[in-house]
């Protein structure tokens, strides 16, 4: 049997609000798309965001942000302070840039306006 991921789906208050931040902010492209549902391709995998569901939105205060044990990584080809930085321009909240011992990556976190983490991957 050969297996491969294929997507990672979110469940999120705002597909259209997220769309927007992963299109503008990582040039992911949408590939399909519906009033409850986004599918982006990130390269060698996708990323779907899925409207969740009404009976349970009414229950969520405005403005909270879910915690959760998921987080996206995306690798860049360019400097990433320079992409940190950029997105610092656009208010999106950013983590300090760090790496490990023996390690061959730069990496900083950030989260994007519903609170889920993302993560900036460089080859040093």
């Amino acid at each position: 049997m050969n297996i491969k991921l294929d997507s990672i789906i979110l469940y999120v208050q705002n597909t259209d609000l997220l769309k927007l931040f992963y299109v503008e902010n990582f040039n992911l492209k949408v590939i399909e798309e519906g009033t409850a549902w986004v599918l982006m391709n990130a390269g060698t995998i996708n990323i779907g965001l899925h409207k969740i569901g009404d009976q349970y939105l009414e229950k969520i205060e405005t403005g909270y942000q879910f915690d959760n044990n998921t987080k996206l990584v995306f690798e860049v080809d360019t400097d990433i302070e320079s992409v940190r930085n950029e997105l610092l321009s656009k208010k999106v909240e950013m983590r300090a840039i760090k790496t490990f011992e023996n390690y061959d990556f730069w990496l900083c976190d950030g989260t994007d306006p519903e609170g889920n983490v993302f993560q900036l991957k460089c080859r040093k």
